[in-house]
């Protein structure tokens, strides 16, 4: 249950969407960065792409799965200006406990990655993926862009983990029209293939040679 100022909080929150193309909210949360304690804000980052994504708990059975997924392929990410921010309801102590737990006893080791603690629930809140009668996060990913605007939003529900290489083909999308002007990916464009003219006329260059 939320109780007291939290329960406001989520009362004024109810309705609002977040929504491709806005300004991603702001926070200033303690995360753990190499096994130690690190206060940083979501501003630290003006001028990468983010991947920021919620999961539900530590200590839990597809979270792990995600996490060491994301942290194995962060260099992919890294060489591509992007960085990886993974954020829960716990605590930096159990993100803490959890990385110090060997993988063969449901551990992380050492990530590539902070993992941040929203032990408030506020940026869960801010970024509407908290599941309010369990208290935690839906597994929302966002893509921000280095301008700090949300590009790409998929929200998957508690048992269902996401997959890293839709991600990565995802962010490569986005990167690309925003640095190619006037051009636009079909479906399942992976980089390297053809793009389209968002033109009427030009268009058909691409439909012709599909």
């Amino acid at each position: 249950m939320i109780e007291g100022g939290l329960k406001n909080i989520y009362l004024d929150l109810l309705g609002m969407n977040i929504i491709v193309g806005q300004k991603a909210p702001e926070f200033t949360a303690t995360a753990v960065v190499d096994q130690e304690f690190k206060v940083i804000r979501l501003t630290d980052y003006v001028g990468k792409y983010v991947v920021l994504f919620f999961y539900p708990l530590d200590f839990t059975f597809v979270c792990p799965t995600e996490i060491l997924a994301f942290s194995d392929r962060y260099k992919e990410f890294s060489s591509i200006n992007t960085e990886i921010l993974g954020i829960s309801v716990d605590s930096e102590f159990a993100h803490l406990a959890w990385i110090q737990t060997e993988k063969k006893e449901g551990g992380l080791g050492d990530l590539q990655y902070p993992l941040i603690s929203d032990l408030t629930k506020e940026i869960s809140l801010a970024y509407n993926v908290l599941e309010a009668n369990a208290g935690i996060a839906f597994r929302g990913l966002f893509i921000i862009d280095p301008e700090g605007n949300i590009q790409h939003i998929t929200i998957n529900n508690l048992s269902v983990g996401r997959s890293v290489d839709e991600t990565l083909r995802s962010l490569k999308a986005i990167q690309y029209v925003q640095s190619h002007e006037n051009e636009v990916c079909p479906a399942d464009w992976q980089e390297g293939d053809k793009t389209m003219h968002a033109d009427p006329i030009r268009s058909k260059i691409y439909f012709a040679s599909s």
